[in-house]
């Protein structure tokens, strides 16, 4: 019996058929993968395919329109692979600069990032390349992508997002357990059957990046010829890898990534996915938010990343004491680096000059800056350590994120600023920076690193970063002229230069790594001691690391003293601490939060309480040397 098709089997069929034609990367020829970044990219054409654009939600929100969409990344192995996002402009408005938001490892595409930005004049669309999206009325978690996977439709959370089909671009959780970003083996969920880097989940996320472009460049509201693209994190990476990749990228803004991503064994992988592959790529411009504690943007890499981009167009941000967050005045950067790029709305002063001086009277190292002063400068800040990554040695991801950097107060003459860098020793190089800090014209406001709204006053645009290493410090004559001290601080002015938050300047709280550095090591059996005056009772919260010590104030006119043993202080499980030794991170607060990971579970606890009255006064944080 002859077997009759009807017509949507028909269609199905010549469906599948040119579904498996038209492969969005060619079969390897003989089973050879690409050896370099250059035939990586070669035969990939982002424009090639249409985008089949669903609208999963649509809204308006104070003259925005609003959208979650999904585009077609590609066709893997016989199968469609979708990107979900956030997109939306200001309404009525045409010719507009068109961004790129890439977010980083467990965050999602979020809306404030596209509502901001269409506030100031741009088109927006936020990736979910991990298919955690933000949006009224449209939120999938971590739950709601694995609901996704197992196509369990008739759950009530239960939300289209994005789709990478055959493949695997994934991340926290990845689809498949063994996904892994640092390799290019084969597996079942990958696209070549052979070591290759068209295996990589760095690679795929960049096609879908660079089909963003492509989404952007189709939208009758936007000027094709001004595009954008940042990002935060893995984002970082990925913008710096897009960037590469995609000459339609007019201006970048990575934060935190795209740096470090260098110490790869894998042959394949360094020479196609590492980071300096795409740096050496990079010629249009760029600027690097880069925190001097970051672990994951590293500011000893960024001076080797600047040696290696093209393009001679770039600023840097880096925040002393920050470790992958920041505060608004170097947030804003990127947003600034579009509205000149992309706009022509703004004009960045150049980057500081800097030199170090060991040749001094004193054998002092001094330091001094140079900024572009044709915007007036508020201020110019000198950080130093002596505790940066040694050279040929391994990264060490604690000891980045915990160093100290002292600052060191400059003093002007006429356009340039000088400070003097006191050493606790020629045995160790000496790291130092300039960041100076513009006043804006009218505020700016954004949404930051993890979408949280600010609003910037300030510009803060930083210098290369200058290493003198022993040999130097000892052949000019330098000498170790900082002494130990058991004072950690006196709270004289400036003392929070060598503090930091990452809340508003209206917040009190405050920490610091001073603990950390050599000048301020504790002594055996001491105590921690403290003067505070409060001008009613309340809680204060001293912290140290994952401990933590409550500390009821009477309130009132008098200084009340408070001094702490170690086993005063408790982490979330209750332990106490057991000695100084090692310790990192030293905070004052009203309230803390503390997590520590017992039998595979994270156990939190909150101490604290919210601070009543007048900001605390403070003097005199010591080490009280005890008995032997």
């Amino acid at each position: 019996m002859k077997k009759r098709f009807t017509l949507a089997v028909m269609v199905a069929l010549a469906v599948r058929i040119i579904g498996a034609e038209q492969e969005t990367l060619r079969p390897l020829t003989d089973g050879k993968a690409p050896r370099t970044v250059e035939v990586l990219w070669a035969e990939f054409d982002p424009r090639r395919e249409p985008l089949d654009v669903e609208t999963l939600k649509a809204w308006e929100e104070d003259g925005v329109v609003m959208q979650v969409v999904r585009y077609r990344i590609g066709i893997f192995k016989g199968q469609k692979a979708m990107m979900a996002a956030v997109y939306g402009f200001p309404k009525g408005q045409s010719k507009l600069p068109g961004l790129v938001q890439i977010h980083g490892g467990g965050q999602y595409a979020d809306y404030r990032a596209v509502f901001t930005n269409a506030k100031r004049g741009y088109a927006t669309i936020s990736i979910a390349w991990a298919g955690r999206i933000s949006a009224p009325g449209y939120t999938v978690n971590k739950d709601g992508v694995a609901l996704f996977w197992q196509g369990k439709t008739s759950d009530p959370a239960y939300k289209l997002t994005t789709d990478w089909g055959a493949l695997d671009a994934y991340h926290a959780p990845c689809r498949n357990e063994k996904n892994n970003f640092q390799s290019v083996a084969a597996a079942p969920w990958t696209l070549d059957a052979v070591e290759s880097p068209r295996n990589n989940p760095w690679f795929l996320c960049v096609l879908g990046a660079r089909r963003a472009l492509t989404f952007l460049e189709a939208q009758t509201e936007v000027d094709p010829q001004r595009l954008g693209v940042y990002g935060h994190s893995m984002g970082g990476k990925l913008t710096v890898m897009t960037t590469a990749a995609d000459s339609r990228v007019k201006a970048a803004a990575p934060s935190c990534g795209g740096l470090s991503d260098r110490p790869q064994e894998n042959p394949l992988y360094r020479a196609t996915i590492n980071d300096d592959v795409s740096l050496k790529r990079i010629a249009c411009p760029i600027v690097f938010l880069s925190p001097a504690n970051d672990f994951h943007g590293r500011i000893d890499d960024l001076q080797t990343a600047l040696q290696e981009i093209r393009s001679a167009e770039w600023r840097v941000t880096c925040s002393a004491h920050h470790n992958h967050q920041d505060t608004a005045e170097y947030q804003v950067v990127g947003l600034l680096w579009f509205d000149q790029h992309l706009r022509g709305e703004f004009t960045f002063p150049q980057t500081p000059t800097a030199t170090l001086d060991l040749k001094t009277a004193d054998a002092v190292p001094a330091f001094t800056v140079t900024p572009d002063t044709s915007r007036p400068v508020a201020t110019v800040d000198v950080y130093y350590t002596q505790q940066g990554q040694m050279d040929g040695k391994p990264n060490d991801r604690e000891n980045t994120i915990a160093r100290f950097w002292h600052h060191a107060r400059a003093t002007r003459a006429g356009g340039t600023w000088r400070a003097s860098l006191p050493l606790a020793t020629t045995g160790k190089p000496l790291w130092v920076y300039a960041t100076a800090h513009y006043p804006l014209e009218r505020p700016v406001t954004g949404a930051g690193y993890y979408y949280g709204v600010y609003t910037a006053k300030e510009l803060a645009l930083s210098s290369r970063m200058l290493v003198a290493t022993p040999d130097q410090l000892q052949a000019a004559g330098i000498k170790a002229t900082a002494k130990p001290s058991l004072l950690i601080e006196d709270f004289a002015d400036g003392w929070e230069k060598a503090w930091f938050t990452y809340e508003s300047t209206d917040h009190w709280a405050r920490r610091t790594h001073k603990i950390y550095d050599d000048r301020w090591q504790a002594p055996p059996a001491a105590k921690l001691a403290l003067d505070i005056r409060s001008s009613q009772p309340n809680k204060l919260v001293v912290g140290i690391d994952g401990y933590a010590a409550e500390v009821a104030l009477s309130g009132g006119a008098a200084w009340q003293s408070i001094s702490l043993a170690p086993s005063d202080f408790r982490n979330a499980a209750g332990a106490s601490l057991d000695g100084w030794k090692g310790i990192k991170e030293l905070r004052l607060a009203a309230k803390d939060r503390l997590t520590v990971r017992e039998g595979g579970q994270d156990r939190r606890l909150e101490v604290g309480a919210e601070w009543h009255g007048l900001k605390p006064e403070f003097r005199n944080l010591r080490w009280e040397a005890g008995a032997p």
